[in-house]
C-alpha cells in the first residue's frame, strides 16, 4: 500500500516528518497517521467487500435451495400456463365443431346426390321402363356414392388434424384441413406418377347430338365443378351457361339461353365460367361480347358486366379472391381486384410472338397457390409459367412445335396444376389429356389418344379441363358436344 518516501509534509497533521506515501490514492502521511489510514481501509475492505461478498454468496446458496416459484419471471410463466391451457381448450373445442360442420356438410352433399338417382329409380320402377343399359348406369352412380359415404364413416385419409407447433397462431392452434376440397392437389409428389383414371369416360352431361335442348349441348368449352359434383358448362354456340346437377339426365339454363346478343340477359359465344363462392355468382367470359359478366346463382336473370373491352377467353381465381382473365386478343394475361376495371399485366403484353416474354393467342389459364400463372397457347403449343413478378414465363409442357409425340402439344386449350407441380393439359389436336410431372422432357397420355372419335375411350377436340373433390377428371369433349367423366382407378 505504501513506500518510503523522503520528507514531505502529513496531509494530516502538516507535520514534515510525512515519509510514507499511500499509492493507492497518492497522499503522504506520518508515522502516526499513516497507521490510521491503514485501519480505515482495512475496516471499508471489511465492510463493503466482503460483507457484500458474504451476502452474495448467501443468495446464491439459497437460490439453489429455492423452486424458483417465487420469482416474479416464474409467476408470470406460471400465469401463461394458466391461461394458454384455457385456450388450448378453447381451441380443441373450436376443432371439434369444425369436424363435426365438415361431416354434417359432407353428408348433405351424399344425401344431395343420392335424391335425383332415387328418384329416376322409383320412377322407372313404377312404370316399370329401364333397360340393361339403365341398370348399368345406375348401377356407377350408386357405386360412387357409395364410395363416398365409405370415405366418410370409415377410415378416413383425407382429413388431417393440423398442429402448429413451431410458430402458433393462437386463433387457430389447431384446425381441421379438408384435402378434398382442394383436389386436384391431393395428388401429391409421390403418386402423381402412377395416379391412373379409368380410361372409358361417363357421359354426364350431353352426348344426344347438338342442339339446344336442356338434355344436350352445342360445342362445350370451359368447365368448372362445384362440392357437390354440379357442373356448370360455357356452351359456346348455344349463347348459354348449363347446370348439370350430379345423375342428372338433363340440364339448367343459369345464365344466358335467351339467343345470342349483347343485352344484360344474353351471352354471345361464352368460352369460359369459373364460381365466385365470396359472392355466390358465376364469373363468366363473354368473347364475343369482350367482356366479363357475373350472374347470380340465386336465380340470376341478368348478368352484370364487371369487366369491359377485353377479349377475354379463359378465366381463374386465386385464393386472395383475384380474377385472371386471359385477353385473347392482346395476347396476354391480366389480373383484377373484383370490384375493379382496371388490371395489371401477368403474363405476356409484348404482342405475339414465340419468345418467353411473348404469347400467342392464349387460351385458359390456372392459378397456383404461390400466385404462378399456368397458360396454355394455341399458337406456340405450348404451356408457360409465369412466377409472380416474372417477366417472362418458363416452358413447362410443349414448345416443341405442333405435333403428336409425348414431347409436343398441338392447340392446347383446358390447363390444371396440382400441388407438386404437374401439369394436366387438354391436348385438343391431339384428342387426349396430357401429364407432365414438373421438369419432365416429355409427358404422358393419361386420358384419350385412341384417335378421333365418340366411343367411351376416345374423345373430339376437347377443351375444358376440369377435377371434382374425389379427384376424378372432367372433359368437355367439344366436337362430340358432350362432357365425358373419367373415374379415379382406385385399383
Amino acid at each position: 500500500m505504501s513506500t518510503v518516501a523522503e520528507s514531505n509534509p502529513c496531509s494530516i497533521c502538516q507535520k514534515s516528518t510525512a515519509k510514507f506515501l499511500c499509492v493507492g490514492c497518492n497522499t503522504y502521511f506520518c508515522s502516526k497517521h499513516f497507521k490510521e489510514h491503514e485501519q480505515k481501509l482495512s475496516t471499508k475492505f471489511d465492510h463493503e467487500i466482503i460483507k457484500s461478498h458474504d451476502e452474495l454468496l448467501v443468495q446464491i446458496q439459497k437460490l439453489e435451495k429455492s423452486n424458483y416459484l417465487s420469482l416474479d419471471l416464474f409467476i408470470q410463466i406460471e400465469q401463461w400456463r394458466k391461461i394458454t391451457i384455457d385456450k388450448v381448450e378453447k381451441a380443441a373445442e373450436r376443432a371439434r365443431h369444425e369436424l363435426i360442420e365438415l361431416f354434417d356438410k359432407q353428408k348433405i352433399i351424399i344425401t344431395k346426390q343420392l335424391e335425383p338417382v332415387t328418384k329416376e329409380i322409383h320412377s322407372r320402377r313404377d312404370e316399370d321402363d329401364f333397360i340393361e343399359s339403365d341398370i348399368h348406369r345406375l348401377r356407377q352412380q350408386i357405386n360412387e356414392i357409395q364410395r363416398s359415404l365409405q370415405q366418410l364413416i370409415g377410415k378416413d385419409t383425407t382429413k388431417t388434424i393440423i398442429v402448429e407447433d413451431d410458430k402458433i397462431d393462437w386463433n387457430r392452434i389447431i384446425y381441421i384441413e379438408d384435402k378434398q376440397q382442394n383436389l386436384p392437389f391431393l395428388l401429391n409428389e409421390n403418386v402423381n406418377a402412377n395416379v391412373k383414371w379409368i380410361q372409358n369416360g361417363i357421359t354426364v352431361a350431353g352426348g344426344n347430338e347438338h342442339g339446344n335442348a336442356i338434355n344436350q349441348l352445342y360445342h362445350p368449352w370451359g368447365l368448372c365443378i362445384d362440392d357437390d359434383q354440379t357442373i356448370y358448362i360455357a356452351e359456346y354456340l348455344n349463347h348459354r351457361i348449363m347446370e348439370w346437377k350430379y345423375g342428372a339426365t338433363a340440364g339448367r339454363v343459369v345464365a344466358g339461353g335467351n339467343g345470342q346478343g349483347n343485352r344484360h340477359d344474353q351471352l354471345n359465344y361464352p368460352t369460359d365460367v369459373i364460381i365466385d363462392k365470396e359472392n355466390d355468382s358465376l364469373i363468366i367470359s363473354d368473347y364475343n361480347n369482350k367482356r366479363v359478366v357475373r350472374w347470380s346463382r340465386q336465380n340470376g336473370t341478368i348478368g352484370e358486366t364487371i369487366i369491359s373491352n377485353i377479349g377475354c377467353l379463359g378465366l381463374a381465381m386465386d385464393d386472395d379472391g383475384f380474377l385472371y382473365v386471359v385477353d385473347h386478343d392482346e395476347h396476354e394475361v391480366k389480373r383484377y381486384r373484383i370490384g375493379e376495371s382496371h388490371g395489371i399485366v401477368v403474363a405476356g403484353g409484348n404482342g405475339s410472338g414465340d419468345r418467353l416474354d411473348q404469347l400467342d393467342y392464349p387460351r385458359y389459364v390456372f392459378v397456383d397457390r404461390n400466385h404462378s400463372v399456368y397458360v396454355t397457347e394455341y399458337k406456340n403449343h405450348r404451356l408457360v409459367k409465369w412466377i409472380e413478378g416474372a417477366k417472362q414465363g418458363i416452358v413447362v409442357a410443349g414448345g416443341h412445335g405442333q405435333g403428336h409425340n409425348l414431347t409436343q402439344l398441338s392447340n392446347p386449350y383446358g390447363v390444371v396444376v396440382d400441388q407438386s407441380g404437374t401439369v394436366y393439359v387438354a391436348d385438343y389436336s391431339n384428342n387426349r389429356i396430357m401429364r407432365w410431372t414438373q421438369g419432365a422432357r416429355q409427358g404422358s397420355v393419361i386420358i384419350g389418344g385412341n384417335g378421333q372419335g365418340n366411343q367411351s375411350n376416345q374423345l373430339h377436340s376437347p377443351i375444358g379441363l376440369s377435377f371434382d373433390r374425389e379427384g376424378n377428371m372432367y372433359v368437355s369433349d367439344n366436337e362430340n358436344h358432350r362432357v365425358q367423366k373419367f373415374n379415379i382407378d382406385r385399383n
